[in-house]
């Protein structure tokens, strides 16, 4: 970044990173907050601070972790809601009092400090929120830093987004005429420098839409407007990176709408941190109004060939011995409203539902199912799969040859982060009824997938015959490959799967769904490699390819063809 003649990084802090769960605490790891500004101070860059306590960012509820919802049913976020508000203002305490020596006041790089973020764009426009927030805030940076809001640039949002005593700054991307929108940020903030906080030289991604990509020559174009206007520009995003794991959210105005895995944003630096074109066109406009740094010229990297991969199926996730596992969350209740994954005091990714057809329902030759699944559900009755519930789709009912027993399977697939709708987003199934009565018997088991499957699977055994298909329940599969080279990133293809989550080495890569794309391939960053023997696994939800191989490659692809499928095979 620095080579391409920037002087300043933006990053936002993601509440949910730092505080997983109520009591606990995180700030080392990927969490070290301390350890990326020092970083961005070694290398000649200021830091700008985004630390919510709402981000977006096309991340998992939007940064919120999901607990708020399991501690406050009835909780209103991003109001000033005094039971949410008791939560933030400990989150923005325990990260501003370790930051405070790194302002700029202080010494430090950090010369801005946003509060909240696009506020604007929400429904509940509560300027006793805002103001408690900046008061929490200006407690710990006083006048050692900035303090600033972003917000689109249009009335409505300016109407509610801008602070009283807070640098008031708008985002715009190529479409925009840059004149117009400056002129919105002057109708709000009448001195001091034009701003556009959030330039955006690529776009946001879903699952079954095509990849977004932005031209080179409009970004080039409006960059250097901006800059012979002397207004600061900060690219959203320059580098973009990966949703690892199930931190990607969701986006929500007509239909519910999955982000990919992927957050590489067809940015300037690749998801692998790669230079593109786009990286030396920017480059080239910012250095007819800075130096630009004398620094190496950054090149792409070398990646991994690691070969192909066979898989063995060693679990099924219903039976027991995988309950016993990853089921740390198992139930039994009577209720008409089973439990929801936050009831659960579980965040993510899957919940099982189980129940029992009634018996006077039993001599029908078929049944109706209707259920709303937050977010896609896979149904069977009687150990056969016989139908998806999706919220994207609004399928929200199957038919059913009259079963004993029906099996749900109820997929997070992600939090909303940004949308038309309240922000709480409850997950689980709600509204279920077969033939319109209500049913009134669960058995419930919340499964908890992370770094542990590694010890727990690395030897093991198959447990499923050869003859058991995902007909009858999603199949955990292991395999090994070596590695006697140098570690470099590499890209795991998983073309002709299903749908599911891959780890290498205990680190969860995140989700995969190539049946619907537009993402193929999963990044696989060097540091999650070792010499010698590494363990793949796959949680497969729908489909296993009949050879069972998966590969690594060198190249990512992001932009296969999106597509619709709704049957397992």
């Amino acid at each position: 970044m620095r080579a391409a003649g920037l002087n300043a990084v933006s990053t936002y802090v993601e509440w949910s990173l730092h505080q997983p769960e109520p009591d606990v605490w995180v700030w080392d790891g990927d969490a070290d907050i301390i350890e990326f500004i020092k970083l961005a101070q070694e290398e000649d860059l200021l830091v700008i601070l985004r630390p919510g306590p709402y981000i977006c960012a096309e991340r998992e509820f939007g940064g919120f972790p999901y607990w708020l919802l399991n501690r406050v049913p009835d909780i209103k976020l991003r109001t000033n809601d005094s039971r949410y508000l008791q939560y933030a203002e400990e989150y923005l305490d325990q990260l501003l009092i370790r930051v405070k020596p790194f302002l700029r006041g202080n010494g430090g790089p950090v010369i801005m400090v946003q509060i909240e973020n696009e506020y604007g764009s929400f429904y509940a426009c509560d300027s006793d929120y805002k103001n408690k927030l900046k008061d929490t805030v200006k407690k710990h940076v006083g006048n050692k830093a900035l303090l600033y809001t972003t917000d689109g640039s249009y009335r409505e949002a300016l109407r509610c987004g801008p602070i009283l005593g807070v640098y008031a700054t708008v985002d715009f991307g190529t479409s925009a005429n840059v004149t117009e929108n400056f002129e919105m940020m002057r109708e709000v903030e009448p001195k001091g420098p034009l701003v556009n906080s959030e330039f955006y030289p690529g776009w946001l991604s879903h699952w079954e839409e095509p990849f977004e990509r932005v031209e080179t020559p409009n970004i080039t174009k409006v960059l250097d407007e901006m800059l012979s206007l002397g207004a600061s520009v900060n690219f959203y995003m320059f580098y973009g990176g990966t949703n690892f794991a199930f931190t990607s959210g969701a986006n929500i105005f007509d239909n519910y709408a999955p982000d990919l895995t992927s957050y590489d944003y067809d940015a300037p630096l690749t998801e692998a941190g790669d230079p593109t074109d786009k990286y030396f066109e920017i480059k080239r406009i910012i250095s007819k109004y800075l130096p630009i740094p004398k620094l190496p010229t950054p090149t792409v990297s070398l990646k991994g060939e690691y070969g192909s991969v066979t898989l063995r199926p060693v679990l099924n996730l219903f039976d027991m011995a995988s309950r016993n596992l990853y089921g740390t969350k198992q139930v039994k209740v009577m209720t008409s409203d089973p439990p929801t994954f936050e009831a659960l005091g579980l965040s993510n990714w899957l919940v099982l539902y189980e129940t029992v057809v009634p018996e006077s329902l039993r001599s029908e030759d078929k049944i109706q199912l209707n259920a709303f699944p937050k977010d896609r559900a896979l149904v069977y009755a009687d150990g056969k799969f016989c139908g998806t519930l999706s919220r994207s789709h609004r399928v929200n009912s199957t038919i059913l040859d009259t079963p004993n027993e029906i099996k749900i399977l109820v997929e997070n697939q992600g939090r909303v982060n940004f949308g038309n709708i309240d922000v709480e987003d409850f997950k689980g199934l709600f509204n279920v009824s077969i033939n319109d009565a209500k049913v009134e018997y669960w058995n419930v088991t919340g499964f908890r997938f992370d770094e542990s499957m590694e010890s727990s699977l690395s030897n093991m055994q198959s447990t499923i015959a050869e003859t058991r298909t995902l007909m009858s329940g999603p199949q955990i599969l292991i395999g090994h490959f070596e590695i006697n080279g140098e570690l470099r990133d590499t890209y795991l293809n998983t073309a002709n799967w299903g749908k599911g989550i891959a780890f290498v080495n205990g680190h969860n890569l995140g989700r995969y769904w190539p049946l619907i794309g537009p993402q193929l391939t999963l990044y696989v960053p060097a540091p999650y490699l070792k010499k010698g023997k590494n363990l793949l696994v796959l949680v497969e939800l729908e489909y296993v390819p009949e050879n069972r191989k998966i590969s690594f490659q060198t190249i990512p692809v992001l932009d296969y063809p999106a597509k619709i499928i709704t049957t397992l095979k």
